[in-house]
């Protein structure tokens, strides 16, 4: 295989061999901080619309955009290498709850656009900071039936989801973002559909950028929603020729642990990818889950001193300050060296 011309973040993968970078940590957990009421949502562009908005986070860039940029810019400052933009629902899919599915493609670009200013802020010749377009796995689910009495019902297929993921992906494109970032995968159809759109779009754009993959285990079964293993997953996806694959999402480090070195086995030619929540949920603590910075970086710091990372943040739960602990234990480590990886950038 010849090695991928990446047409941004060119710089993305010498770097991912020098260190391990660090991820961005939740934005839903800083943006519940923030105490928003309806009316942030609503803003005065959709102060008369029909439906409650409060929750759609990703409406805050166009109501409250400061607030966006400042959780942006809060995560870079703790030492994140990558920050997502504030697109895990902007896809017209999810927008439909809402009745907003027409401004998914604006919502997306608005989002890059925020993100890639707060890496330009940040961003030095020695330290370059990336905004990864986030798209996330949609509320509707392309293998599985949402109804208990009719196995074989489905609410979305997978055309609909590529046009939808397509248009997504457009927008964060033309909103400057340096990679693509397809995660908490729990149904590996709704994935494969938002690969094709990437690869379709980079087609048409002659653009080429870096793609990450990230599944989600949601349970002690050691499987992703959609039945399949890890290693199944993997091999589900690995066509796509991603910069890393990894897991996110549902579970905390301690957790995460087994199904990550499964990955990283069944990978051996790719970067790994890991951001874990902040432990179990527990609704009497601020960040609505229980470990502190300091638990979740020495958690994942322990997989770093493992050899098992290229790419280290945090999901729900975590805050700056977590990504400040995860990025000072894993500063620690070298990372993970990949076979075909590194022969690819040699060639």
């Amino acid at each position: 295989m010849k090695p991928i011309a990446y047409t941004r973040a060119a710089r993305l993968p010498e770097l991912m061999q020098e260190r391990i970078l660090v991820l961005d940590g939740a934005m839903g957990t800083m943006i519940q901080r923030c105490k928003l009421s309806e009316a942030d949502y609503r803003g005065t562009r959709f102060a008369d619309h029909g439906k409650d908005l409060k929750g759609n986070n990703e409406l805050l860039q166009f109501t409250r955009p400061e607030v966006i940029s400042e959780i942006h810019e809060q995560y870079l400052a703790a030492g994140a290498d990558i920050i997502e933009t504030n697109t895990f629902g902007a896809t017209s899919v999810a927008q439909e709850d809402y009745d907003l599915a027409p401004l998914a493609y604006e919502m997306n670009v608005a989002a890059a656009r925020l993100a890639r200013a707060a890496c330009d802020k940040y961003s030095t010749p020695d330290r370059p900071r990336f905004a990864a377009g986030a798209l996330g796995p949609t509320p509707r689910t392309a293998s599985i039936s949402p109804d208990v009495n009719d196995p074989g019902a489905r609410n979305i297929d997978f055309e609909q989801l590529r046009a939808a993921y397509y248009e997504q992906a457009k927008g964060l494109l033309d909103g400057g973002c340096d990679l693509f970032l397809v995660e908490t995968i729990f149904d590996t159809l709704n994935a494969k559909a938002a690969l094709f759109a990437l690869d379709e779009l980079m087609e048409d754009t002659g653009e080429r950028l870096p793609v990450i993959i990230s599944g989600t285990v949601t349970d002690a079964s050691g499987r992703i929603l959609s039945g399949q293993t890890v290693t199944a997953f993997w091999h589900s996806v690995r066509h796509a020729h991603p910069i890393a694959v990894g897991l996110n999402c549902a579970l905390g480090a301690s957790l995460m642990r087994p199904y990550l070195e499964e990955l990283a086995q069944a990978a051996g030619d790719t970067p790994i990818s890991c951001y874990p929540n902040a432990g179990l949920p527990n609704p009497m603590s601020d960040t609505g889950f229980d470990e502190t910075p300091e638990i979740t970086g020495r958690l994942v710091g322990e997989f770093a001193a493992r050899g098992l990372l290229n790419i280290a943040g945090g999901c729900c739960g975590t805050t700056p300050g977590h990504v400040a602990a995860i990025a000072a234990e894993v500063g620690r480590y070298r990372p993970r060296p990949a076979g075909l990886f590194s022969a690819l950038l040699a060639a």
